[in-house]
């Protein structure tokens, strides 16, 4: 991968760590980014608790971790594909979103890290289909899996 693509995956990081305050309130971090998949991490927080008495992640916080990774996971595909200047990423997030989300809540959201991946399925030239997961810092901590497709095609105006 160039330079120039190199530039555009570290200004799409930057955007999902610093300048989305639903992420920044998540408590994510950006792992790994790749034109084939990326990775983000937290921690558990009290704000982010569903069940008080167990400790367990709220089933919203985990479907919406899991929507994050996979966008994250096909603007990244997008991006790359349509090699995208640096300087044009922001526009060009404007026109990508959640067109479909499932969620398989597998075990209940104890843990006290979390990494969720996204990886992708397949890039078309409208629509991006990421297979994502959400695992706690336990070796047999698959907590929930998913799959999204993402609007990656035109703006609509």
């Amino acid at each position: 991968m160039g330079t120039d693509l190199l530039k555009t995956l570290d200004r799409l990081r930057d955007i999902y760590a610093d300048k989305l305050p639903f992420n920044r309130l998540l408590g994510l971090e950006v792992g790994s980014l790749t034109a084939d998949g990326a990775a983000l991490m937290f921690d558990l927080r009290r704000e982010l608790i569903g069940n008080y008495q167990r400790r367990r992640l709220h089933g919203g916080v985990i479907s919406a971790v899991l929507d994050t990774v996979g966008g994250l996971t096909a603007s990244a595909a997008a991006l790359v594909r349509e090699q995208t200047p640096c300087g044009q990423v922001e526009a060009r997030l404007a026109g990508i979103g959640t067109v479909d989300l499932r969620v398989d809540f597998l075990r209940p959201g104890n843990g006290e890290r979390f990494t969720a991946t996204g990886t992708v399925m397949r890039t078309g030239s409208h629509l991006v289909v990421v297979r994502m997961a959400l695992e706690n810092e336990a070796a047999d901590g698959l907590i929930a899996s998913g799959a999204g497709t993402y609007w990656i095609g035109p703006a609509a105006a």
